[in-house]
């Protein structure tokens, strides 16, 4: 009986001494922090907005006023309240002149949301909302200024006889943010999370931009958000591999995406057809099953990048999908039924004798063809528009053109499919030379009949000589980006930024589609599961080694996904190992600078040296088919530490 009680405090004294050593462990290691993504955190805020207004007694002489909501959208507001009887509302921002002035009329209710757009920073805004019983009230919002580092522009012309109240969206291609302009170069809106690529304006009134969370560099995002201007997100769209590029809604009301294959090696040769409901791939295209590879190759063209699509688009009376290969000059269109390829369009050169009935034949006068092309679509006249950045002009090195030679344009052609043959039927940029030469990202949009917005959005150059790789590779060159508005073939406005912009829009700032509602936005589609290795390591729960604080290792976990960083060296071999009885998973983390040269754009810099022999690298870890807890360790050359963490799934 004494026995077994010394072996009971005995055994008690152990499990002290364990759990002592164990918060000594804990104390001097990384511990996982808990992280709100975009759309966990604003679930909280509609709750809090919704019992807020829901409770309160708010009148149009006392109503709910709040500046940014969301915390994304700092020119934008909310204003809430209630009215005995049905009315509609009418709200007008005040601007400096009438084009700069914003109205728009609210539909018939008593229990009023009123999303305020288009607010001037650094200004006591006026806002009148005007009742269709005649009541009306002014009301007073005052901004924060515009952070430092946002670019205004340079210069700014506007022939405003010949132009109305929409605004100019851009999004950012080095750093900055997704911002809007209006006629005078004001900002009236702008986004202070990293939604970016292309933005659009969906059927139902929202923008499609993409998450505002990466998933592995350089710029792979984990899906796209469908917001409207207060920031809000209705829908997170996530895909397995991610997205980059460009997105369309198409005609059924499934998003069409640029994305990766997540079961081979190479980027940007992959489109899905994801599901507006389920958020599930319903279609994919795998473009190394339809174009060689190894064809065409352009001076950015590499093993693993040899396509590089940068837009999709829906030909819709073709039934047609419309891509843009940069790295091989071309632009294709795929049969989205069979998955075959119907035509190409660019120069010929270096593609297989096989494939030339692929290709046009030029007709008319002054042709020329399109080189490291963005931004291809079909116009609603059939013709086919095309970015052309002219990179080199030639697939020959001896015959490039120098950049300060060379000049970019919007180009439109004119297809004849029955006889193969193409035309040149408008083209602009080309007069401006070289001051117009972007030789990556910038696009091409239809506004109308003969009315065009075409944005040279990675201009750069040093001392004056212009530059033929993104000028962010280069310390004390000079950024800009010109978006021209044409109409009838004549300039009709024109902003010019001192910074790098991927991709420019014109939109309007309410739509007659306008929905915003407090109902909690919602996440569709999965990341699918981390990749791990077919192997197993021994021996971790004796494991007494300790890691270096040089590695500087940091552990965040968001709603659906572990995420480790920290400091290694080129070539390490790095592995992270997730361990519970029962189930060990165990992760590759590459440690090495891989050469994007032919980004689009560098938004993150994930691969940053942060001393003279060390990188700063990310591992993302899903938690699709992870449950419950798991110890977490890290394994360096061969040699297995602790971090004295766990980390829980549910």
């Amino acid at each position: 009986m004494k026995k077994s009680y010394r072996q009971y405090l005995l055994g008690c004294i152990c499990l002290i001494i364990a759990i002592l050593v164990l918060f000594l462990y804990h104390s001097n290691s990384p511990s996982v922090e808990i992280v709100q993504d975009t759309l966990t955190s604003q679930q909280e805020i509609d709750s809090t907005l919704s019992e807020t207004i829901t409770n309160g007694t708010y009148t149009l002489e006392q109503p709910f006023v709040i500046l940014n909501p969301y915390g994304n959208a700092p020119l934008s507001a909310l204003i809430a309240f209630s009215t005995e009887k049905e009315t509609s509302v009418t709200i007008t921002v005040a601007g400096k002149d009438e084009q700069s002035t914003f109205t728009h009329e609210f539909g018939q209710a008593t229990s009023h949301l009123i999303p305020v757009y288009g607010l001037y920073a650094d200004s006591l805004n006026q806002i009148t909302l005007t009742l269709s019983d005649g009541r009306t009230q002014t009301i007073e919002i005052q901004t924060d200024p515009l952070p430092n580092d946002l670019a205004l522009p340079s210069s700014v012309y506007a022939d405003k006889s010949r132009l109305e109240n929409d605004l100019y969206f851009v999004t950012p291609s080095s750093q900055g943010y997704t911002a809007a302009y209006d006629i005078n170069g004001d900002v009236r809106w702008y986004l202070t999370s990293k939604n970016v690529w292309d933005v659009k304006r969906l059927e139902n009134g929202n923008l499609l931009l993409s998450s505002d969370r990466t998933m592995a560099p350089p710029y792979y995002m984990t899906g796209l958000m469908e917001m409207d201007l207060l920031g809000k997100v209705y829908v997170e769209y996530v895909l397995e591999a991610g997205y980059h590029h460009d997105a369309i809604e198409l005609p059924n009301g499934n998003l069409l995406i640029a994305g990766n294959n997540p079961d081979r090696m190479t980027v940007e040769d992959y489109v899905v057809e994801l599901d507006r409901t389920t958020g599930q791939v319903i279609k994919s295209l795998d473009l190394t099953s339809i174009l060689p590879t190894e064809a065409a190759k352009s001076e950015n063209w590499t093993e693993h990048d040899w396509f590089h699509n940068n837009s999709v688009d829906f030909d819709e009376a073709n039934q047609a999908i419309i891509l843009s290969g940069r790295h091989q000059d071309a632009v294709i269109s795929i049969d989205y039924k069979t998955g075959d390829l119907n035509w190409i369009v660019g120069d010929s050169t270096g593609w297989p004798e096989e494939m030339q009935h692929y290709f046009f034949t030029p007709i008319g006068e002054n042709f020329e063809w399109q080189w490291s092309q963005h931004s291809a679509k079909i116009f609603p006249s059939g013709d086919l528009a095309i970015f052309d950045n002219g990179n080199n002009r030639s697939k020959n090195p001896y015959n490039y053109v120098n950049p300060n030679n060379n000049y970019s344009r919007g180009v439109i052609y004119h297809l004849d499919t029955n006889n193969m043959t193409i035309e040149q039927v408008f083209e602009y940029g080309k007069e401006r030379g070289s001051s117009f030469y972007s030789p990556y990202i910038s696009e091409i949009d239809y506004l109308g009949a003969n009315h065009y917005l075409i944005h040279s959005g990675g201009i750069g150059s040093i001392n004056g000589e212009a530059l033929n790789q993104p000028a962010f590779f280069y310390e004390n060159a000079n950024l800009s980006s010109q978006t021209v508005e044409v109409l009838d073939g004549e300039r009709i406005f024109e902003l010019d930024l001192p910074s790098h912009f991927y991709r420019a829009s014109k939109l309007s700032l309410y739509t007659d589609s306008n929905n915003y509602s407090l109902t909690p936005g919602k996440r569709v589609g999965t990341l699918g599961e981390t990749k791990t290795l077919p192997i197993k390591v021994k021996g971790l729960r004796f494991n007494k080694n300790e890691l270096g604080e040089e590695y500087q290792i940091k552990l965040t976990q968001e709603s659906d996904r572990l995420i480790l960083t920290g400091n290694f060296k080129e070539g390490q071999k790095v592995k992270l190992i997730l361990n519970k009885l029962g189930d060990q998973r165990v992760y590759d983390i590459r440690i090495t600078t891989t050469a994007y040269t032919a980004m689009c754009v560098d938004l993150f810099n994930p691969d940053q040296v942060t001393n003279a022999d060390r990188l700063s690298i990310t591992k993302y870890v899903n938690a699709e088919g992870l449950l419950g807890q798991y110890e977490l360790y890290l394994e360096v050359d061969n040699i297995v530490y602790p971090l004295h963490q766990s980390v829980t799934f549910q």
